[in-house]
């Protein structure tokens, strides 16, 4: 029977598989020829004491025991072509799981994208990027694979309880993830492999019948006698069903506004705001790592921090290491910040969202906009910062202790940010009491994290689309909306997600819910 065994190896033993044998070896007091194979099941890197270790779980076969390579197959998903349909609005994570998990229970998707597939989006991302031109329904936000797609791709949930996250990573693995997010602490896909991965889920849903439209904008939905009765395309195509999973994403206010003024029930939910800190990587790496250099076998090191500021939360929020900063506007005249990482990390700088968690009663001045008073109260920063750096992309930025200080940053040097900065005071950009939050916060950040507090960080603004600034209620059993029968509220969009894995999580949830009520 081959032994689960737990133990600390350097990070130049972990990185090769004869070292990490011969160490497995001498644990067993046995010849490295004793030893068939180490399978490593988790791995995470200690990195509080100077010498840097890597924490392994591994699986021990010995040459004597029988071992089958573990290779991760796809489910057997059937034709749905003649099934009952299911509409699903958005295909960010939320919608292909959710599509995928409907096929696998008999069911047929038709899935519907107000974006671009996930090539056809580029254009418009090269065109955000060096023309300033946002295009509304095709952006970093909006399109094949949602927000993720072009911003990241982690993997990582805190949200266990929300349900099998094993099972995402393995289709992901299965549509041609590395079988490293099996194994990673912390996975990461890069924002340069996921399109084919979601690229293939999409073909995989076309493959048994399910259809994925693009270009394909909801601008209604049909209701009769309190059921779910269809869509309404911007085209003037209506598609009927009974059953509706929508899964728009954080930042679809359009049909937050929809929702609203069909006076289906919404509510205004707490979110969090701030910038997005960029620092060297190198610098990063030396305070966490405690060395001058990181050296071949650790990766570009990320950092998480969170402080108590005069009663509020103040934290890290997607940490990219080596990573860039992307502009994420949804809408012209506003400015928004999101950063990714390529799968290497291998880029000069480390960036992260510095947020600090807002409250219903922050949302007072938008009062007369009901549930959508926190959007209100986002949008107001976004068009602000837009004015601020000149009516462009270009994004407000700061010197961080110059931002502590008061001083407007006398030049900021070029960041990864491609649009551009404008050197802004950003005390002009927030509400005061954000302001000094985060004012207070940086120092008290660099009490904790030495060397973090430095004028080599720059600060853009602002960094607010961190969740979904409304919740669409659901009856916790049966997933559906309070009021609408047949309608499934999911993912981020709805406030019940905040990330890949939890929304594919929660898609499938809506999508077995569906299944639960037909059969």
């Amino acid at each position: 029977m081959p032994r689960e065994f737990q133990f600390q190896v350097s990070p130049e033993v972990a990185a090769n598989e004869a070292l990490l044998a011969n160490h497995v070896a001498k644990l067993f007091q046995v010849s490295p020829k004793e030893i068939q194979k180490v399978v490593v099941v988790k791995r995470s890197i200690d990195a509080r004491q100077k010498a840097i270790k890597i924490n392994i779980k591994a699986m021990v076969f010995l040459v004597n025991e029988p071992f089958v390579e573990n290779k991760i197959e796809l489910p057997d998903y059937p034709n749905v072509t003649n099934a009952q349909e299911v509409i699903v609005v958005g295909a960010g994570p939320a919608g292909l799981f959710a599509a995928l998990q409907l096929i696998e229970l008999g069911l047929k998707p038709i899935v519907l994208e107000r974006g671009k597939d996930v090539r056809g989006r580029r254009r418009d991302l090269k065109a955000i990027n060096v023309d300033h031109i946002v295009n509304e329904d095709s952006n970093y936000c909006f399109g094949e694979g949602g927000a993720g797609t072009y911003s990241d791709g982690k993997l990582y949930t805190r949200s266990k309880k929300r349900g099998d996250v094993d099972r995402i990573l393995q289709l992901l693995v299965g549509f041609g993830a590395s079988d490293e997010i099996l194994v990673e602490a912390h996975p990461h896909i890069g924002t340069n492999k996921l399109p084919q991965i979601i690229q293939d889920i999409r073909e995989k849903i076309r493959a048994c019948g399910g259809q994925v439209l693009f270009e394909a904008k909801v601008i209604d939905i049909l209701i009769k006698n309190s059921e779910i009765n269809g869509v309404v395309l911007k085209d003037g195509t209506i598609i009927h069903s009974k059953k509706l999973i929508l899964a728009t994403g954080h930042s679809a206010r359009d049909i937050f506004e929809l929702l609203d003024k069909k006076e289906i029930l919404i509510e205004a939910k707490p979110f969090a705001l701030g910038v997005r800190a960029e620092h060297p990587q190198e610098l990063i790496d030396k305070i966490q790592y405690s060395c001058d250099f990181r050296g071949e076998f650790l990766p570009p090191a990320p950092y998480s921090i969170v402080k108590q500021i005069a009663g509020r939360g103040m934290y890290s929020f997607c940490m990219c290491p080596g990573g860039v900063i992307a502009p994420c506007a949804t809408s012209p005249g506003e400015v928004v910040t999101n950063g990714w990482s390529p799968s290497k990390r291998d880029q000069v700088t480390a960036n992260s969202g510095i947020v600090v968690e807002l409250r219903l009663e922050d949302f007072q001045p938008f009062a007369k906009f009901g549930a959508l008073a926190g959007m209100e109260f986002q949008k107001a920063i976004e068009q602000k910062a837009w004015q601020l750096a000149g009516s462009s992309q270009k994004v407000p930025a700061q010197k961080m202790v110059d931002f502590t200080q008061k001083i407007v940053s006398s030049e900021i040097p070029k960041t990864s940010y491609v649009p551009g900065t404008t050197s802004v005071e950003l005390g002009d950009v927030f509400p005061s009491f954000l302001t000094n939050t985060m004012r207070e916060g940086f120092v008290q950040f660099g009490k904790s994290m030495r060397g973090y507090f430095t004028n080599e960080a720059i600060l853009h603004a602002p960094e607010s689309r961190t969740s979904s600034p409304v919740r669409i209620p659901r009856d916790p059993v049966s997933l559906e909306h309070f009021q609408i029968k047949g309608l499934y509220p999911c993912g981020e969009g709805a406030g019940y997600a905040g990330g890949i894995i939890s929304a594919a999580i929660d898609g499938e949830k809506c999508a077995l819910k569906i299944a639960e009520s037909i059969h």
